[in-house]
């Protein structure tokens, strides 16, 4: 179970500094031939969901990895799960349904991640 863990929450990961850094960071303007939901939302609430994708991936690994408060794996992976419903909700109110197949897959990962860190409790 614990190989099972690193395996996915390494690969969230990944993607969560990936795509929390970029909100973090870039402009409305780099961030809109990506994500174009940007062009409706305050900079600010970006940026918010950006640093809290960082720190939900930091989550998923700091904790497990030094042995302290590793059960904080697991509140980062519910975290990203609450990211990507409201991602889903952003999506759906912008009649953007046929989009919604990343956060999905995204939601489900995270999901079993939060199943997956109870090794740690």
């Amino acid at each position: 179970m614990e190989l099972a863990y690193w395996i996915l929450g390494g690969l969230l990961a990944l993607f969560y500094l990936y795509a929390g850094g970029k909100k973090a960071v870039q402009s409305r303007e780099q961030l809109l031939p990506m994500m174009g939901w940007v062009d409706t939302m305050p900079m600010p609430l970006v940026r918010t969901i950006g640093v809290l994708e960082l720190l939900g991936a930091v989550g998923l690994i700091l904790p497990p990895l030094t042995g302290i408060a590793p059960a904080l794996a697991l509140a980062a992976a519910a975290g990203l799960v609450l990211i990507q419903i409201g991602g889903i909700v952003t999506h759906l109110r912008r009649g953007e349904a046929r989009l919604i197949g990343l956060n999905i897959g995204l939601l489900l990962a995270a999901a079993v991640t939060v199943w997956l860190a109870t090794v740690w409790l």
